[in-house]
């Protein structure tokens, strides 16, 4: 089997080592026998999302993420179509943030989004950033473990990644963390998350299966290690 991701400016969009999760999800299809392509987009001239089967965009500052918000408003229709259609997706930090309305910069200039999704981020002057490790309950994917470190504050109203227990999350109250629509995940989650998080990791690779293939065998790696270090994680920040 074959898929091919789209890795959105990672020349621009890389100020987390947010690289790690390509890596992660790479391996953990290459364990499975199945080929992942990975394609670098630094230039969305002509750029076709219906001919990838995932995509993930990391973060960057906010002078980089003014201008990748230049290359992404040429295919802001795409994005679109392809978030709809159930396209699998990982976005992380401002690369989450490109998909809201705007995101309001700590002196107040006001960064135009992408407006596909309907939410907003904002970073206040008076308020201090959000960072360190974090705990999330997740519904879907269990406990999440990783490292926050943005002053923008994001609120929406969309199904959330996980449940704050330790941790700031989106923003610093309403103790949500992150994004879950269709098959996008948005998260100001770093570590990176996906090889702390490989029930997330998983769920991106079944995504794009289902979407090509429909009918497929999914092999169950091993996940001992992996787990054994999220629950370490987990039970430290929970102080136990």
């Amino acid at each position: 089997m074959n898929l091919k991701l789209y890795h959105f400016m990672p020349d621009k969009l890389n100020l987390y080592g947010d690289i790690g999760n390509v890596i992660s999800l790479k391996k953990r299809c290459e364990w499975r026998g199945i080929n992942l392509e990975v394609e670098n987009i630094t230039d969305t001239r002509g750029v076709k999302l219906s001919n990838c089967d995932m995509f993930f965009i990391g973060g960057g500052s906010d002078r980089e993420q003014s201008i990748a918000t230049e290359q992404f408003v040429k295919i802001k229709n795409e994005f679109k179509v392809a978030i709809e259609d159930g396209i699998p997706a990982l976005t992380i930090c401002g690369g989450y943030q490109f998909l809201g309305e705007y995101y309001k910069t700590a002196d107040g200039n006001k960064l135009a989004g992408l407006n596909i999704l309907d939410f907003y981020t904002e970073s206040l002057a008076n308020k201090p950033r959000l960072v360190g490790n974090i705990l999330l309950e997740s519904e879907k994917f269990g406990d999440i473990v990783g490292f926050e470190n943005h002053g923008g504050r994001t609120y929406h109203n969309y199904n959330s990644l996980g449940n704050v227990i330790v941790g700031y999350g989106n923003n610093d109250h309403d103790k949500k963390e992150g994004l879950l629509y269709n098959n996008l995940i948005g998260t100001y989650l770093h570590g990176p998350i996906l090889p702390k998080n490989p029930n997330v990791t998983d769920y991106l690779i079944k995504a794009a299966l289902d979407n090509k293939y429909g009918t497929y065998e999914f092999l169950e790696l091993n996940n001992d290690v992996e787990l054994t270090a999220n629950k370490f994680i987990a039970n430290k920040l929970r102080g136990k």
